[in-house]
């Protein structure tokens, strides 16, 4: 008796390696997060936090999400040629190298939440997914933190402040 063979089980086996989850960064720690709204009824939030890659290979953030909002993009402020600051997606995302950092903070570089689906109310928290180059992902919590005011991050790293990080 002939037994004809096809490609499908092999194929089958090598599209399952694939879809298994990738691992995060190794390395990925946050520090002083926070998440804010410019008022309650604000359609639109943001977080900032220090990202830093205590791992051993560089990583590279290309996106994030969060249930909070519709849409979760990575952002930045530029100066356009009047002189005018202007916040834009950045669409290739943040590099974070070995040892490295990515400040993301008023004004600069951070997490923009568009089309809240609920108030960012003081004292609430957030879950961000990071989203890496590779699939790889790691979820943190933050806490939501209206108050802050600019400038007001703590850059001591000898602490892990109590946020979560996968």
């Amino acid at each position: 008796m002939f037994r004809k063979t096809t490609l499908a089980t092999p194929l089958a086996a090598a599209a399952a390696l694939f879809t298994l989850p990738a691992l995060a960064c190794d390395g990925f720690e946050i520090h002083d997060g926070y998440a804010r709204a410019s008022h309650a009824m604000a359609q639109s939030g943001a977080a900032f936090m220090i990202i830093h890659n205590h791992g051993t290979e560089d990583c590279h953030i290309t996106g994030a999400r969060s249930d909070v909002a519709q849409r979760v993009e990575l952002h930045t402020h530029i100066e356009d040629d009047q002189g005018v600051m202007r916040m834009v997606e950045v669409e290739e995302g943040f590099p974070l190298p070995v040892d490295g950092e990515v400040i993301m903070a008023r004004g600069g570089d951070h997490v923009m939440f568009l089309g809240l689906h609920r108030p960012l109310e003081q004292g609430d928290e957030v879950e961000v997914t990071f989203v890496f180059e590779g699939g790889a992902e790691a979820t943190v919590t933050v806490p939501v933190d209206n108050e802050r005011q600019p400038g007001a991050h703590d850059h001591d790293h000898g602490h892990d402040h109590g946020h979560s990080h996968d």
